[in-house]
């Protein structure tokens, strides 16, 4: 529940979490308990694993920098796009953000066909959604960045009306 400390924390065993008396002194001032992952079972902390790695991955393209008031304004930044702005498998392709709110799953919209004879109730790639307008639609997309940052993408497409051409 939101605005509450965890009950529990899982990590894996490394040396800043176990056996460290600090860590075990922190848990216990908040109330958590520790839980660990399975030794050498690959995926038993995937969650938390895939987080870190995209963090990992957002900061490679950031210049660190050693303030931490300047950190922390990075760190809001990324965690804002990333509950906003990008889907998650064990979410079911929601955003965090759509989950947390109960908003309606982007991916989860009529689609925009742009095969012209395609037949509408083919399938498409899961999940299963309607086609938006007629097949065969033409469309735009625009790719934004959060505050500029190319390594924190979103888009999204809007249908475009066929521009009339002109011939001599």
């Amino acid at each position: 529940m939101a605005g509450r400390a965890p009950r529990h924390l899982i990590s894996d065993k490394g040396r800043q979490f176990f056996p460290s008396k600090g860590y075990r002194r922190w848990c216990q001032r908040y109330d958590i308990r520790p839980r660990f992952g399975a030794i050498g079972q690959h995926g038993s902390i995937a969650v938390i694993e895939r987080f870190i790695r995209t963090l990992k991955e957002a900061a490679r393209y950031e210049v660190i920098s050693p303030r931490h008031s300047i950190i922390r304004v990075q760190v809001n930044r990324w965690i804002g796009w990333y509950n906003e702005h990008r889907p998650h498998s064990g979410l079911g392709g929601r955003t965090p953000n759509e989950a947390y709110f109960g908003g309606f799953p982007a991916h989860r919209r009529p689609r925009i066909e742009p095969r012209p004879n395609w037949p509408r109730r083919s399938p498409c790639a899961g999940p299963q959604v309607l086609v938006a307008g007629s097949p065969g639609a033409r469309f735009h997309v625009e790719l934004g960045r959060v505050q500029g940052k190319v390594h924190q993408p979103f888009g999204c497409g809007a249908p475009r009306e066929p521009k009339a051409v002109q011939t001599s």
